[in-house]
């Protein structure tokens, strides 16, 4: 059976409904839309993205990208973007896996086949053309959802394989500097997590660029280049995708959710949410739960 039908098949399985479902393997998330949907921001962690059929559109800034059952998506760093599936039908539905990348374990894999890192530009989101080898195992990696008791053994060897495909594939280099001390594109990735344990807190961009090791003048230059957004603008996406799903998943109220995540004007978090989601903050949450599926990132 062909590779990409044998992993529709298992994502169906194990996804039997419109949603996003987490697995047995910490890594491996699954999802599927019988429709296609509205353009939904979500926060993308480093990961590898493969769609067994269907299609969907991401945008960070403005930059978009398609990927499909012939193209696969790679994401280096921590990135808020759009997704909209823009193919799935009942049918035929959007399916997909998301496969979280270990950076630890990537940097224990390039210590060992010690190749350095070259000087390259820096597609933080970038989208190639499918890879048999690279197909295959992401195939035994999801196969193993049907055999539970081999997860412990082999899901680390095949997680390994995965990261060894990705460092011989097009991203290679990309992967390389995420993890080699001292590159732009190491020092934007520990701006990225610094930001991210402290979004809800006033950003003050002197402490963050102290944090990466890097003038500010330095962070704002290769923060855009990488992510396509400034520091700023990073944080605020932050701050309302977390009042979105605290509106969504906990039932909190508009002026709460935005106190939660630091706002301390109403006016000014309905403003900013109304331009990054499309309606008011009530608006918007009735939408959502009136039945626009709501998928994350993948």
């Amino acid at each position: 059976m062909d590779r990409m039908r044998q992993l529709a098949d298992i994502i169906t399985r194990h996804a039997p409904a419109t949603g996003m479902y987490g697995t047995a393997l910490r890594c491996l998330s699954l999802f599927r839309a019988d429709q296609p949907t509205l353009p939904i921001p979500s926060v993308y962690e480093a990961s590898l993205c493969l769609i067994a059929q269907g299609a969907k559109r991401v945008s960070v800034g403005d930059h978009s990208l398609v990927y499909d059952a012939a193209h696969y998506l790679v994401v280096s760093v921590d990135l808020p973007m759009t997704g909209h599936i823009i193919e799935a039908k009942p049918d035929e539905p959007y399916l997909c896996c998301k496969i979280d990348l270990d950076l630890a374990a990537l940097a224990d894999l390039i210590i060992a086949e010690g190749v350095s890192a070259r000087p390259v530009t820096f597609p933080a989101l970038a989208v190639y053309p499918s890879d048999p080898d690279l197909v295959d195992a992401a195939c035994r990696l999801v196969k193993l959802l049907e055999q539970p008791e081999s997860i412990a053994t082999l899901a680390p060897l095949i997680e390994r394989e995965i990261l060894y495909r990705l460092l011989s594939g097009p991203h290679g280099p990309t992967l390389r500097h995420c993890v080699a001390a001292d590159t732009h594109l190491n020092q934007v990735s520990r701006a990225i997590a610094q930001i991210r344990a402290r979004f809800r807190e006033q950003l003050r961009i002197r402490d963050i660029a102290a944090h990466a090791g890097m003038s500010e003048s330095s962070l704002h230059e290769h923060f855009k280049a990488i992510t396509r957004i400034t520091p700023l603008e990073y944080q605020k996406q932050l701050r309302l995708q977390e009042a979105r799903r605290l509106m969504l998943a906990e039932g909190v109220s508009a002026g709460a959710a935005g106190f939660a995540v630091g706002y301390e004007s109403p006016s000014q978090f309905s403003r900013e949410y109304r331009r990054l989601f499309g309606a008011p903050p009530r608006q918007d949450v009735d939408r959502m739960q009136a039945g626009q599926d709501y998928l994350g990132a993948a």
